[in-house]
């Protein structure tokens, strides 16, 4: 059995060729620890990072930065409205979308790498708004289940795209930076459901339905933002290739069959990989607001304050490591996240007054530090003609798998038992999260440094070796030397407007 494992840095496809080798499973494992060193890679500062991208590119970035945090607003309006609803349908609501979420990255996956990013995209968005009004008007429990279910597609089809569309034309040296701002959607959009439920829900007679209705609308601009914009170049320069042999989808099929043949076991590692963060994330925050209410008796203001804290932590977190990734390398960022983490529990979950908001935090800081690694690191990783697919489906099932972390620490925690506080039991949740974060930190440390890396991999379709095989080269280098010369062209018409411009100047003198 052999694996492929790349550290690419070099532009040259023949170079790119030649330094892909088959290892033994032996010789592999004894690459880990040595690969790990940082390459120090020079970077600029952050400020002139952000001036490398040009406007087309800061346009692709912030819808899909948009997209991502209202896709994550929009499933927590669930979480934060759960006695509400649990009041209005007489049942505590299911988190049934962690099923169908990996149903939704599978069937917008393969759309958006076979038919472009652009209207999988704007499809998905129109789901989001269908749905959110739908479960605004729910009247039956059945109802909201059904609307929950199709809105776990909706929500599962986006992540993988989003990543696309943002980093797939990103400049190289920019790749972290941008990375860890996207991947904080996420905690923002926290942050914004939580401000909006307190000023939508049972404010008004319509209970908790206003804040589902809100939730509809923002996707509307969301929609007419990407419409204007076009597809991404990468995508357009892959498709050209597949025009190129004439039939799009037996191409398309050929580039799949050499995508497993050549990359299922990385495949696999990367779903392992993303059970381990989504138990990260997950196992540190879901029962988070369960130990402060009833193991410290915080009030539901200093609860709220506590979690708002610690998104700030992590909105910080992501980004700093983000950056610092493409300095030191995917892994060690991410292994270094984890190992202070672990060292950060104890004060995460044992102070029992306010000052357990700095180690909230500093804790989250490190969760979503590592996270922001995530969406360039599993880019890189991908095949090229299925970044979509791949990115958003390895994201989803560690998301399936890790849906349980909350129900296992709540049958741990009732080992635990604390006196009770009236008629309500009390448990040491504050010890069970640590336990199981513990255990989490080691896992993704382990597989972290099994795991392969391709730091500064290029997206082109001449340095995809996969899509050569399944087209071509030919085919590929026609796309390139086309694309060259366009370059060419346009700096060469610069150039005579440059010098005809300074000719009519020295006329005019």
């Amino acid at each position: 059995m052999a694996y492929q494992d790349e550290k690419i840095r070099d532009e040259s496809p023949q170079l790119l060729l030649a330094e892909q080798e088959h290892m033994s499973v032996a010789r592999y494992l004894a690459t880990r620890i040595p690969t790990l060193k940082p390459p120090m890679t020079k970077a600029p500062n952050p400020i002139k990072l952000i001036r490398l991208l040009n406007l087309q590119q800061w346009l692709f970035f912030l819808v899909a930065f948009l997209a991502w945090t209202w896709d994550a607003f929009d499933f927590f309006t669930v979480s934060l409205t759960v006695e509400q609803l649990a009041e209005e349908f007489d049942k505590k609501p299911s988190q049934i979308t962690w099923v169908f979420r990996s149903v939704g990255s599978t069937i917008f996956g393969i759309a958006a790498d076979r038919y472009g990013r652009k209207w999988p995209f704007v499809i998905n968005n129109v789901l989001f708004i269908v749905l959110e009004l739908g479960t605004g008007f729910c009247q039956t429990y059945k109802q909201f289940l059904a609307c929950r279910a199709l809105f776990g597609i909706a929500m599962g089809g986006l992540y993988g795209n989003a990543a696309a569309t943002a980093l797939e034309d990103c400049p190289e040296a920019a790749r972290g930076l941008i990375s860890g701002i996207l991947q904080q959607g996420y905690a923002f959009g926290y942050l914004l459901a939580t401000v909006f439920a307190r000023g939508l829900v049972d404010t008004t007679s319509h209970g908790w339905r206003p804040l589902f209705w809100f939730g509809a609308c923002p996707p509307v601009l969301i929609i007419i933002f990407r419409l204007c914009l076009p597809e991404t170049k990468s995508y357009l320069e892959r498709d050209a290739v597949r025009h190129a042999q004439g039939n799009l989808t037996s191409t398309f099929l050929a580039e799949g069959r050499v995508a497993l043949k050549r990359h299922w076991i990385l495949l696999t590692y990367l779903v392992l990989l993303m059970a381990g963060f989504n138990f990260m994330s997950h196992g540190s925050q879901d029962l988070y607001p369960t130990m402060l209410t009833n193991q410290y008796n915080f009030s539901p203001d200093a609860k709220t304050v506590t979690q708002v804290v610690a998104n700030l932590g992590a909105l910080a977190g992501g980004t700093t490591v983000g950056y610092c990734s493409q300095i030191f390398g995917r892994r060690f960022s991410i292994i270094v996240m984890s190992v202070i983490g672990g060292l950060l529990l104890y004060p995460y979950s044992f102070v029992s007054n306010k000052r357990i908001m700095a180690a909230a935090f500093f804790e989250q800081f490190c969760v979503q530090g590592a996270w922001g690694v995530i969406p360039i690191h599993l880019m890189e990783l991908s095949p090229g003609s299925f970044r979509t697919f791949v990115v958003g489906t390895s994201y989803q099932l560690g998301n399936l798998v890790s849906s349980a972390s909350s129900t296992i620490e709540s049958t741990i925690g009732e080992r635990f038992p604390l006196p009770p506080k009236g008629k309500t039991l009390r448990y040491k949740y504050g010890l069970v999260i640590c336990i199981f974060m513990a255990c989490v930190y080691v896992y993704v440390i382990i597989l972290t440094i099994l795991g392969p890396e391709k730091l500064g991999r290029k997206f082109g379709v001449e340095h995809d070796s996969d899509l050569a095989e399944a087209t071509g080269r030919d085919a590929v280098e026609a796309v390139a030397r086309k694309r060259n010369g366009q370059a060419v062209d346009r700096d060469s018409s610069e150039a005579d407007e440059h010098l005809k411009g300074g000719a009519q100047i020295r006329e005019t003198v």
